[in-house]
Parts: structure tokens; C-alpha cells; sequence
């Protein structure tokens, strides 16, 4: 995404907040998400208008972090756009400034005032706001109809795959996969578990991923400028199909570190508020890699191109029975696909058949996930 549009603040100036609360609702191309915070302290100033479109990485706020003194800090604003904002009775307080060291410049003042304009609004801040000609109001995210939004995620979609396609040297490779033993151990496992609980497989892949990629870190890396850097934590993404269409690859937080149990959890969990609309921003952004099944509709190999600014992305087809040679025996096994599409500037086939040699080697054994 390049940019998102501000739903709704759930927090005001003034109120305390701690790591991990939700403070804002954001609308972007693909889905709804939950701004959540890192730190915690007062909220101080909120920046940015419900309604009002911004570019990824524009401050929304001022958070004064606990222990800290409050520094407000001297106006910066130019004697002209102080005095357009006492023209059109704007409090320059409540305006974010885009010039230099975040000076207040005319250009911000009468985008605030427009914004007021077109919302019909009688106030700012604490300033009354002079009407202005009205104007059509904007079409609020919540009125799209679903066309449109199916519209802007396939767009969405479009532009970070075409940008893949275009900057990233892929190689692919694939592996076939005995799954008896893997659904052997399921099996008996479940059947000592009410329904609600039992394992899905695809827990299995998702943990024998994340484990896999600690013999082969450099597959768990995101591109940040020119370089591609490792991460420490093992962040899988999930790609998840919507009900209106399209597509979303959330993160399953420290995926290696989760109990199968947790993963399980975590993994319902996560599809039930990705298709209800409600992730959270770190799970669209955090992901290291991602994961895709195609399984379920019956395909067997899935060749699937890396969602930057990941290095690589692993999938896995239907499982069916094959004759398979086991101590000399042609006898029928559960067998299933499994790819990896990785960046060539990053790691090489022979790193990559190795990760792929170690998600079999985990699969043969679930014990030990």
C-alpha cells in the first residue's frame, strides 16, 4: 500500500495508553485494519482527520511516552499563513505542518480549511471555522460498494505483483512430500481431542516452515533500501482468501516459538478477523515470508511470486495418494507438493533445496514441531 485513509480515532487526546492498544481504525486498498501502538504514555496531539487520506508513514500522532516530560514546543509557521489561518479562523494548533521541520506553511492552512469546507463542519480545534462555498461531500469508506472495493484490492494486488515480477530475480524449486507419517501423528492425536480442538494439517506446513527457515535464515529477510536484512523473529504470513474476493497475507506472530496448539489458535483466529476486516496494522506489516495453500481447491503444485519486501514465499498443493516406493515396496501414500519461489539476489537453489530438505525432514517427524 502508498497510502490509507483514517477511519476513526478510538483514542483522545489526553488518554493513557500502553503498548498494543488499538487507537485508530485505517482504511487501505485491501482491507480495514487496527493502528496499534509500541509504546506507552498520553496521548498528546492527534495530527491527521477522520476521513482525510495520508501517505504510508505520516505521523498520525504525538504520544508523550511515560517518564517524559511534555516538550510542546514552539509554533513554526510563517507570518502569512498566520495570518490566512486568522482569516479563515483556523487554529494553527490543529494543523500538521508539511514544510520544513514541520513548519505550518499556507498550503496546510487552507487544506485544513478546505477539509472543514467539505465536511461541513462548524468547528476546529477550539477556533470557529468561517463557511465556505459547500462542496460534495467525499464518499466515506463504509458507503463503497463491494465492486468498488473488490476494484481497488485487485489494483492493489496488481501493482505489488507486477512490481515483484519486474525487481525480483526469482527461482523456483519443488519437492514431493510423503505426509503419512505427518498424518499418522495427526490422526492420533486428534483422536484423543473434542472436535473444537483438534489440529488442521496445515498447521503442520506452517510450523514445519518456521522452523525450517532457522537452518536457512537468510530466506527470512525483508528488502529494506538495497539491502535485504534477516530477521530475528520468524513472522510467517498467512495468505488468506476474502469472501468479497481478493486476497490478504497476515503475520502469525514468532510462528517457530508457538506451541502447535497456540498456532492452531492464533491461525482461526486470524482468519476469522481477516475476513471480518478487523487486522491489526503489525500483522500486515511484520510478515518475513509468506505461505500459500491452493490445496483445497485442488490444485496440486503452486508456483506463488514473492509479495515484496519479502525474499521469499513457499506453497503447498493438494495432498493425494500416489504410489510411492517405501523399503522397496510400492505401496499407496498421502503425497503433497511443496515450492519455495525465492529471490535470486538473496540465496541460491542449493540454500533453497536445503530449506525445502528441512521442511521434509520436520514433516517426517511432527513430533519434534
Amino acid at each position: 500500500m502508498s497510502a490509507g485513509t483514517l477511519v476513526a480515532w478510538l483514542k483522545k487526546p489526553g488518554d493513557s495508553v500502553k503498548r498494543g492498544d488499538i487507537i485508530a481504525e485505517v482504511e487501505t486498498d485491501k482491507a480495514a485494519i487496527e493502528v496499534e501502538i509500541f509504546t506507552s504514555g498520553v496521548i498528546e496531539k492527534l495530527l491527521v482527520q477522520p476521513g482525510e487520506k495520508v501517505p504510508v508513514g505520516t505521523v498520525l500522532a504525538i504520544i508523550r511516552e511515560e517518564g517524559k516530560a511534555v516538550e510542546p514546543g514552539r509554533l513554526r509557521i510563517s507570518p502569512s499563513a498566520k495570518q490566512l489561518a486568522a482569516e479563515l479562523g483556523v487554529d494553527p494548533a490543529s494543523v500538521r505542518g508539511t514544510g520544513p521541520d514541520g513548519a505550518i506553511s499556507r498550503a496546510d492552512i487552507e487544506a485544513v480549511a478546505r477539509r472543514a469546507r467539505d465536511k461541513g463542519l462548524e468547528t476546529i480545534g477550539e477556533e470557529p471555522v468561517r463557511p465556505l462555498a459547500p462542496s460534495p461531500a467525499p464518499l466515506a469508506p463504509a458507503a463503497e460498494t463491494a465492486a468498488k472495493r473488490q476494484a481497488r484490492m485487485r489494483q492493489a494486488i496488481a501493482a505489488a505483483m507486477a512490481r515483484s515480477k519486474r525487481e525480483i530475480p526469482h527461482y523456483y524449486l519443488s519437492t514431493t512430500i510423503d505426509m503419512g507419517r505427518a498424518m499418522a501423528w495427526l490422526s492420533e492425536k486428534n483422536r484423543k481431542r473434542p472436535i473444537q480442538s483438534r489440529l488442521l494439517y496445515g498447521v503442520l506446513l506452517i510450523k514445519a516452515v518456521a522452523v525450517a527457515l532457522r537452518e536457512v535464515p537468510e530466506l527470512n529477510a525483508v528488502w529494506k533500501g538495497n539491502q535485504a536484512v534477516q530477521s530475528q523473529a520468524i513472522h510467517v504470513g498467512v495468505a488468506i482468501s476474502l469472501r468479497q474476493g481478493g486476497l490478504v497475507a497476515p503475520a502469525l506472530h514468532d510462528t517457530d516459538r508457538q506451541s502447535l496448539d497456540q498456532l492452531m489458535t492464533n491461525f482461526l483466529d486470524l482468519v476469522k478477523r481477516a475476513r471480518a476486516g478487523s487486522l491489526r496494522s503489525s500483522e500486515l506489516s511484520d510478515p518475513t515470508i509468506t505461505v500459500t495453500s491452493l490445496g483445497e481447491q485442488g490444485v496440486e503444485t503452486v508456483f506463488g511470486v514473492i509479495y515484496p519486501p519479502q525474499v521469499a514465499l513457499v506453497g503447498f498443493g493438494k495432498m493425494m495418494d500416489r504410489p510411492w516406493v517405501a523399503e522397496g515396496k510400492i505401496v499407496p501414500r498421502p503425497i503433497m507438493t511443496a515450492t519455495l519461489s525465492a529471490d535470486h539476489r538473496v540465496s541460491d537453489g542449493h540454500r533453497g533445496g536445503l530449506f525445502l530438505a528441512a521442511v521434509d525432514r520436520l514433516l517426517q517427524d511432527p513430533s519434534q514441531l
